[in-house]
């Protein structure tokens, strides 16, 4: 079987600060960006056009979604533990201080990790988590 995964859906509550990071913090290409206000689902992804793409979408704006759900997830969101993503680069270094001087949400400082990766952490604006590994 040939699958390839396709898009990945992270949370935003904030559209421009999420475009603002994933646009011009991590360097990605804005794939699509549809609806209005807070209610706009930004697709990005690595320059280029092919491969994987994340997909910031608002989260109150799923119908299946109840009040008191809604209000989990922007409790979730705003201690971070409502979504994560792991990226992956050849220029660790490089990129973290990207991160830096783009003002990212640091959690963790590049470092040897005892499970056998090199990766940092940080924050988009919305809270999500996300680890940077080094490739090798």
């Amino acid at each position: 079987m040939d699958i390839a995964i396709h898009s990945t859906f992270l949370p935003h509550e904030d559209p421009e600060a999420s475009l603002a990071f994933y646009r011009d913090v991590l360097g990605f290409e804005v794939r699509l960006d549809v609806g209005s206000g807070r209610m706009r689902w930004i697709t990005v992804g690595p320059p280029g056009g092919a491969g994987t793409a994340i997909v910031l979408h608002p989260p109150a704006a799923d119908p299946g979604v109840t009040e008191d759900e809604r209000r989990t997830i922007a409790e979730m969101m705003a201690k971070g533990t409502y979504a994560m993503i792991q990226l992956a680069t050849p220029d660790l270094d490089g990129a973290f201080k990207r991160l830096q001087a783009g003002n990212a949400d640091i959690v963790q400082e590049p470092a040897e990790q005892p499970y056998g990766v090199r990766d940092c952490a940080v924050r988009d604006p919305a809270g999500n988590l996300i680890r940077i590994q080094q490739t090798r």
